[in-house]
């Protein structure tokens, strides 16, 4: 897992004028229900209050090209289950801030748009992770969505005290994530090759 960078978190219920773009590309020969792991990016987003013009890229890929990528980029060996890269540097708005006082512009008007980043998923370590803890893959493949979104804001957990507040927010952020949307099934599966998509 890995992530570095701020968060600007931003976005309310008025701001429905111009809805996030999250890009999702599956080129993980793993049939993912892709339009649920947009869904519950744009709800991390928003619970966040991340700007509606930000811009997030979703990418899934198989475990050798996402151990390259962990070789390349975080000098680590082997598959790994999330890396986030991100993009523009952003920052937490301050306490009681409303949508105005965030990175970008105010709802509505068409300020720059801010680019998160891209969190990278590997459905195959995902399905082997949740193999182990004895939970639904779908169940892991939102979490690890989440834990990449949270480290593309800048959340990070070397320390024990980012650690508590990383992974804190991501249970509350799962938690009303999950009430939220009801029980489903566990979608995800192989059947060759997938093809991605654009949701937003």
């Amino acid at each position: 897992m890995a992530g570095r960078g701020p968060g600007d978190p931003a976005s309310g219920p008025s701001d429905a004028v111009l809805p996030m773009s999250i890009e999702i590309r599956n080129e993980s020969g793993v049939s993912v229900d892709e339009p649920a792991l947009a869904a519950l990016a744009r709800y991390v987003l928003d619970e966040m209050r991340i700007h509606p013009l930000a811009e997030l890229s979703i990418l899934l890929v198989d475990s050798p090209t996402i151990a390259d990528l962990n070789q390349r980029w975080m000098g680590e060996e082997g598959p790994t289950d999330v890396l986030a890269f991100p993009m523009d540097e952003l920052r937490p708005p301050l306490p009681g801030a409303d949508r105005t006082d965030r990175t970008g512009s105010a709802a509505g008007d068409a300020g720059p748009v801010t680019v998160l980043g891209d969190v990278v998923l590997c459905p195959e370590v995902a399905a082997e992770q949740a193999r182990e803890a004895h939970r639904p893959v779908t169940d892991e493949l939102e979490m690890l969505c989440t834990h990449g979104i949270l480290h593309l804001l800048g959340f990070d957990h070397a320390e024990p005290r980012d650690h508590a507040t990383m992974f804190g927010l991501q249970d509350q952020l799962l938690d009303s994530w999950r009430t939220a949307r009801g029980p489903v099934k566990d979608a995800v599966g192989r059947d060759g090759p997938a093809g991605g998509g654009e949701s937003g």
